[in-house]
């Protein structure tokens, strides 16, 4: 069974499985923003059933301060947050107990995004252009990375602080570019607003390759046996939208109707084929690559090994 804060409903577990005679085990997942097609998997396993066939009751939080998230996983506020693999690195450095033990979203979602009829065709029109932006740190870094593969440096454009309003400001002419919008929902938000924007993904300039949203628990929890039932009913549910995505579709807003809409639909399929079909697998060598790339950039002093920022559960 999943419970979602200020959104209740009931699993359809009968026809999965039959119901355990025995209390489900609680655990509490604290989201990294408001729910979104991003949490598919979570909510189609609540609404199979496959949760409750885990033995789990499992509650979904969207956070009150999405900044928070890590320092109240770590302080034992949650079982389990929703974070993203960039910024594990650096709480690792500040000393927060927190370790990946499984993978939501297997690729970045992050962009610099342009007007599609606009000026700037390739990442070297950006030089001398304005670049907006939301938050810096991370995607300071990944501009940085992105330009130098076309041979420009952070100089060569002019950055302005756009405070979360990317896609209004790029349509309205502020700026020339956004840093930070998610391919999955600003493309089509523009394109909604009947402007086509067209995205330079970071993987593709220079910047390795890195899992955008992760499951993360305090490193003395990474052993607790509802940590692999959960990743089991999300895998589950991850397989289930790839073989019936509209089905899967349908269950989603069942579950959250204020989300039926063309941008959510549209996002939902986006994102889809970018849900891990593996959560609990881990590549080592692959968050030692983007662990040397934040030492590099200047994120953190030293890269950790893999080990001590991930670990792989079974």
């Amino acid at each position: 069974m999943i419970r979602i804060l200020f959104a209740s409903f009931v699993a359809l577990a009968g026809a999965l499985a039959p119901a355990s005679s025995q209390a489900a085990d609680k655990l509490t997942v604290l989201l990294e923003w408001f729910v979104n097609p991003d949490h598919a998997p979570m909510v189609i396993a609540g609404e199979r059933g496959l949760f409750t066939a885990a033995g789990l009751d499992v509650e979904l939080i969207p956070p009150s301060d999405p900044s928070a998230v890590p320092r109240l996983v770590s302080a034992g506020q949650a079982d389990i947050g929703i974070h993203y693999q960039p910024n594990l690195y650096l709480d690792h450095e500040a000393g927060l107990p927190l370790v990946r033990f499984g993978t939501l979203v297997e690729t970045p979602l992050n962009t610099v995004t342009v007007l599609a009829d606009g000026p700037v065709k390739s990442l070297k029109d950006l030089k001398g252009r304005k670049v907006g932006f939301s938050v810096t740190g991370f995607e300071d870094a990944m501009l940085k990375r992105m330009l130098a593969s076309e041979g420009l440096t952070n100089e060569d454009v002019e950055l302005i602080n756009v405070n979360f309003s990317l896609s209004p400001s790029l349509i309205g002419g502020k700026v020339d570019a956004t840093l930070g919008g998610f391919r999955n929902f600003e493309l089509t938000q523009m394109k909604l607003e009947g402007h086509e924007g067209r995205a330079f993904f970071p993987e593709e300039h220079g910047v390795p390759a890195y899992d955008e949203l992760i499951f993360v628990t305090r490193r003395d929890l990474a052993q607790d046996g509802r940590l692999p039932r959960f990743l089991a009913a999300v895998e589950q549910a991850s397989i289930y939208i790839t073989n019936h995505p509209q089905e899967a579709w349908r269950l989603f807003v069942k579950a959250y109707p204020n989300l039926d809409d063309e941008l959510n639909r549209t996002a939902f399929f986006d994102t889809l084929p970018r849900f891990a079909k593996r959560p609990s697998a881990l590549d080592r060598a692959r968050y030692a690559r983007f662990g040397a790339f934040m030492q590099e950039m200047g994120l953190i002093e030293a890269a950790p090994a893999p080990d001590d920022v991930a670990v792989e559960i079974r």
